[in-house]
């Protein structure tokens, strides 16, 4: 198995760039893909800077109806016109921060290899996505800014267009969201009522991203407590984008060599 950070809010390859944004390249027995792809066509560059071949891609995995991370499915499409591309249906809808619109840009959907799909998916035996995550303990505070299209209404987001990856491996398991904007111990909720177990590794921002001195002290107590909770699980946590530097500095003192920083154009495993 080959994980490669492409794309992500910081730079570890001086040959790559970083943008806000997120892409992970994949390898399995089976399978090259994507999850998400930034916000441009970043991607695309590091790849090739790296030696990796994104004409070889069969699937790649939207995990949420957001521009930073749909953002390079048109430049990839023109290089790959074959790769299937999955995300939930409602993340076709439009999502906005405010009065800005966030949500993915609407020449995707006119694309021939996307599929919309509703709920959770077997794909084969590696890979399995999962949404329906409605748990909301330590819920991300940012997630009050942003909104969705309801039957023309703008609405607090559910984000119940978020979905997960499971990627099952030489016996271990892998889970990978993009922003968690359902909250990460949410998510592993979901993930432990699918699996009866929790991951042994996941990749994941944690959406707490603010600058140094911004957080409130309720932000910082669910930073501290998100941290604790994490940091009593045999899983090892692989995290950047929206996580934001303060947010990981502090859950970095409390977790240790369980949690572990991303940077564009560096391998995982």
């Amino acid at each position: 198995m080959k994980i490669v950070t492409l794309v992500e809010n910081s730079c570890g390859n001086e040959n790559c760039i970083a943008e806000h944004g997120l892409s992970i390249y994949i390898e399995t027995e089976k399978h090259k893909l994507l999850l998400d792809t930034g916000q441009t066509d970043a991607l695309i560059r590091n790849a090739e800077a790296l030696g990796i071949d994104l004409s070889a891609v069969d699937t790649v995995i939207l995990s949420h109806g957001h521009y930073d991370h749909s953002g390079g499915i048109l430049p990839f499409s023109k290089l790959n016109h074959t790769a299937q591309i999955i995300m939930q249906r409602l993340a076709a809808e439009p999502h906005y921060n405010g009065e800005r619109y966030i949500g993915i840009d609407t020449d995707i959907l006119k694309l021939p290899n996307v599929r919309l799909i509703d709920g959770d998916m077997q794909l084969d035996d590696e890979l399995f996505l999962f949404s329906g995550i409605t748990g909301r303990r330590f819920y991300p505070q940012g997630n009050r800014k942003l909104s969705y299209l309801k039957d023309g209404v703008k609405t607090e987001d559910d984000f119940m267009h978020e979905q997960c990856l499971v990627i099952t491996q030489n016996g271990k398991r892998w889970l990978l969201s993009g922003c968690a904007h359902n909250g990460i111990l949410n998510i592993l909720d979901r993930y432990k009522e699918l699996f009866d177990s929790y991951p042994d590794f996941v990749i994941t921002g944690f959406h707490m991203m603010k600058r140094e001195g911004e957080h409130t002290e309720d932000e910082k107590a669910v930073i501290i407590q998100t941290a604790r909770e994490l940091s009593q699980l045999d899983t090892v946590f692989y995290s950047g984008h929206c996580t934001g530097i303060p947010a990981f500095e502090l859950m970095k003192e409390i977790m240790g060599d369980k949690l572990i920083a991303l940077h564009s154009g560096e391998t995982v495993i």
